[in-house]
């Protein structure tokens, strides 16, 4: 029997077919970017001050300046060390009954009593509307704007463990397509919610489909290439989130309503439904369900399409991945090293989300140009890709994974001492710091596959990897409300965390040139699996064709 890897020799491993087919999923890592931290943006918290509508005929009257205006309501208090004036709160002053005077000079409120703000807000949009302004989302609500976020990773959370189920159960390409759908109703209703709650409700649906939609994509190329490319499309799939990264400045510069950016990030989704006519589903998947003539069928036309031919084993072709054993939660704790890698890699994930989203929505509170900042943030995110794929195969996994945690770490700790009168300087150090935390981000995915048997890889990646939506969760809380009382505090969080969990990573075994596991056994017993690969090497050498043996990598097999 021919198994579809032994196909893939024949018909192409990354031909013309799977590169057309690998081009078309990348642009769907670019529009999540917009979801995932669009918040920056859309939920954009300008400056802002206690409205008194008498103050404000007065302003009109004497002609004042916005920030001038401002000293007649907004009291000076002291801010992480600042004298300020307050955001939220006002003076208590009759504006109808004082005497009229336009000299700002005369008017002493320093011992006026104050109060909270009664009349609403003023802003100094800056040529932006968010839906914080929308809304009024500042000083005591303030813990909306996390929620808003937080609500977007319950539906991450929720939806990807449902539409990976559905894409076991109804096909990669089906599951996909469904998401779409999904993301360009829920994403409109976003953009057109009329108030708050419908707003969190619209925006947990939108999370519910986008990022299963993004696992189903990556889920179908992986499978449809030669397993000596996985890891390259892998990366090279998740960089395309940094093209988004960089597309989402540019694009709210030029659209500056929250309202119609949203519809800007949700067209493209809309667009991916026309997909259905030009990606095929998963032959590995089809075999799984046993309908082996459309998986023929696929093979097939891939194999045209790249300018192959097939041999007369196409007709032998079955599931090479079909295992009868049934994944359960507590494969991954019975034993000690499953147990091990479990809590490494949750922790991996939880803290990669954590600090990745923490240290891109910082961009929006740190009061520079929120454009320029986030353009180049994103550019750093490049190298991570690269530096990932030049060192995996010379280096190994561990070292690079765990130094990347560590230089983020450091990178916060460092970046928060550093004075702000040296901005440049402290710029480039969070700028490493972001390069690192995207470089732990996309090693955690494979590392993770790497660590797991056969029977329960997709499962241990499945059940890891809600700790990175749990950090999702926890991060703009963590940012938004520890930055009150100290704008740098979040950065101290992040940095101990970044620095535990690479430190935790040293932990685990290198995986480098070790073939995948199949069973428990191979996880706890590794020496026991690298005499069964050399065993199995030598039966294929044995018995295959010299040209297909040669092409045999045992650490792929």
């Amino acid at each position: 029997m021919a198994t579809f890897d032994d196909i893939l020799e024949e018909a192409g491993k990354f031909g013309r077919s799977q590169k057309r087919i690998f081009a078309l999923l990348c642009m769907v890592s670019m529009p999540w970017a917009g979801v995932y931290v669009g918040i920056v943006f859309q939920g954009f918290t300008p400056d802002h001050w206690c409205r008194s509508a008498a103050a404000v005929e007065r302003r009109e009257a004497c002609s004042w300046s916005p920030a001038e205006s401002r000293r007649l309501t907004a009291p000076l208090i002291n801010s992480s060390g600042v004298l300020q004036h307050s955001s939220c709160e006002q003076y208590e002053v009759d504006w109808n009954s004082t005497e009229p005077s336009c000299d700002l000079q005369e008017l002493d409120l320093s011992r006026t009593p104050t109060s909270g703000c009664r009349e609403g807000w003023e802003y100094d949009y800056k040529g932006r509307q968010s839906f914080v302004t929308e809304f009024d989302l500042v000083c005591s609500d303030g813990w909306l704007v996390d929620l808003y976020q937080s609500t977007l990773n319950v539906g991450f959370l929720v939806g990807s463990i449902a539409i990976g189920y559905l894409a076991d159960r109804f096909g990669r390409k089906l599951s996909f397509l469904m998401s779409c759908v999904l993301n360009g109703i829920a994403g409109i209703l976003v953009a057109v919610a009329p108030n708050y709650v419908s707003l969190l409700v619209f925006r947990t649906l939108y999370g519910f489909g986008v990022k299963g939609g993004w696992v189903a994509g990556y889920v179908l190329i992986t499978e449809i290439v030669g397993v000596e490319f996985r890891r390259t499309v892998g990366v090279v799939y998740q960089m395309f989130f940094s093209v988004g990264i960089l597309l989402l400045p540019l694009l709210a510069y030029f659209i500056t309503d929250w309202r119609w950016l949203q519809v800007a990030i949700t067209v493209p989704y809309i667009v991916f439904l026309s997909y259905y006519w030009f990606i095929p589903e998963s032959p590995r998947w089809l075999l799984s369900q046993n309908k082996r003539s459309k998986a023929v069928k696929i093979t097939r036309d891939m194999a045209k399409e790249n300018q192959r031919s097939l041999s007369k084993k196409i007709e032998t072709l079955s599931d090479d991945n079909a295992d009868s054993t049934t994944a359960s939660f507590m494969d991954l704790l019975r034993t000690p090293k499953m147990r091990k890698h479990t809590f490494i890699l949750s922790f991996n994930w939880f803290t990669s989300a954590v600090v990745y989203q923490g240290l891109i929505m910082r961009l929006g509170i740190l009061g520079g140009n929120v454009y320029i900042d986030f353009l180049i943030s994103g550019l750093v995110e490049f190298p991570a890709a690269f530096l990932i794929l030049f060192t995996i195969e010379r280096i190994g996994r561990r070292l690079p994974f765990a130094t990347a945690n560590i230089v983020a770490g450091v990178s916060c700790f460092v970046t928060a001492l550093i004075p702000d009168d040296l901005f440049w300087f402290k710029t480039v150090v969070a700028c490493v710091g972001r390069l690192g935390i995207t470089m732990t981000f996309e090693m955690v995915v494979f590392v993770n596959t790497e660590l797991y048997p056969t029977f329960v890889r997709n499962f241990g990646v499945s059940v890891c990897s809600t700790l990175c939506d749990v950090g999702g969760i926890v991060a703009p809380f963590l940012l938004y409300r520890l930055a009150v009382i100290w704008l740098e505090l979040p950065l101290i969080i992040f940095g101990i965390l970044a620095f535990l969990a690479g430190g935790l990573v040293l932990l685990l075994p290198e995986t480098k040139g070790v073939p995948l596991p199949d069973t428990i056994d191979d996880i706890e017993f590794p020496e026991r699996a690298k005499q069964k690969m050399e065993l199995r090497s030598r039966q294929l050498d044995n018995l295959l064709p010299n040209h297909v043996s040669s092409n045999k990598d045992p650490a792929n097999v």
